[in-house]
């Protein structure tokens, strides 16, 4: 006979309990023509929840990392509930976005996104998110690196990247801009490979745009990310408007610290550090660029707040409600109405 789980496994039966509206829609793609037939390229899914209670006058839009989708946001590999739902509890109304081309959003190789690259290993993860050179400031990951059973879990939910950065990045501003023509101003959470579509996004978008949080964001500047692609103008691989014309890139490179983004000036930003990733050491010419441009910028590096221990995935780590107080506190402080 088959024996019956005890309830303590039973997780659906004792997860939060959630009272609030939700649903999903689509942001539609482009329509291509193919072979005398007419195709849509690369649709973004948006799910939304909204509280009870709205307690702030924007919402928040989330924007996944690269080769991941918008679960990174929800419940923890540790099944708590992610910073999605803590935002929505916290009286924001929330529009978690897959990224074209990432977990529901289609996007067809042959169209014009283009083909893909290679798939997430094992060995990019470790290096990633939880390096061996870091372990031992590194105490908040969720699991034990030799748990393959939870490694496994973690790593199901990436994919592969658009092998072209620049259209993945215009096609995403694209359908982000027609996301915010829907739903309104709203606050842009970034993550990871995410972040230059914040700075895109304010440049196309400026009176849309109320602030941004972006969580350790993709760099260095004119890098180029192995299996991501390279980051030609500067902290973007599409085109964003400076505050001069860019004779050359190498022209742009070279004198750098002459240009900046007028489009950032006055707009709250903040850049969420952990103490003990690998992607924090170029911050700080990412916010002198951020300075130049007038934004209203702060780095909240997590020690300073008293949450020590987290690498590049803090947002779902052992101490992720930890982690977003002080991001919920500097909104308060910055963004309002």
């Amino acid at each position: 006979m088959h024996k019956i789980k005890e309830k303590t496994d039973r997780f659906w039966e004792y997860g939060t309990l959630r009272t609030s509206r939700r649903g999903e829609f689509w942001i539609t793609g482009k329509p291509v023509e193919k072979n005398n037939e007419k195709y849509q390229d690369a649709p973004m899914f948006v799910a939304w929840e909204s509280p009870e209670e709205i307690k702030h006058p924007y919402p928040v839009v989330l924007i996944h990392g690269g080769l991941f989708q918008s679960t990174e946001w929800m419940d923890t590999p540790d099944g708590r509930p992610g910073w999605a739902q803590r935002l929505v509890e916290a009286g924001f109304t929330v529009f978690n976005v897959d990224r074209t081309g990432h977990g529901r959003s289609h996007s067809h190789p042959e169209l014009a996104a283009g083909p893909l690259g290679p798939p997430f290993s094992y060995q990019t993860g470790r290096n990633v998110f939880f390096p061996k050179e870091l372990e031992e400031k590194h105490t908040q990951w969720v699991f034990d690196p030799e748990d393959h059973d939870a490694y496994d879990a973690f790593i199901a939910g990436f994919s592969a990247l658009p092998t072209d950065l620049e259209q993945s990045q215009i096609t995403d501003s694209d359908r982000l801009s027609k996301l915010l023509d829907k739903i309104g101003p709203a606050i842009i959470f970034t993550h990871s490979a995410s972040g230059p579509l914040g700075w895109l996004l304010a440049a196309q978008k400026k009176e849309a745009v109320k602030g941004i949080v972006t969580v350790e964001p993709m760099g260095p500047a004119f890098g180029t990310i192995h299996g991501l692609g390279h980051l030609k103008y500067g902290w973007t691989a599409a085109e964003i408007i400076y505050n001069r014309s860019i004779e050359s890139f190498e022209d742009l490179q070279e004198n750098f610290n002459q240009f900046f983004i007028p489009a950032l000036q006055e707009l709250p930003i903040a850049v969420i550090t952990g103490e003990a990733s690998p992607f924090t050491y170029y911050v700080p010419e990412l916010i002198e660029l951020l300075k130049r441009s007038n934004a209203k910028v702060q780095q909240l590096h997590l020690p300073d707040f008293g949450v020590y221990g987290n690498g590049h995935g803090l947002i779902y780590e052992r101490n992720s409600d930890e982690a977003l107080e002080p991001v919920l506190e500097w909104i308060e402080n910055n963004i309002t109405s």
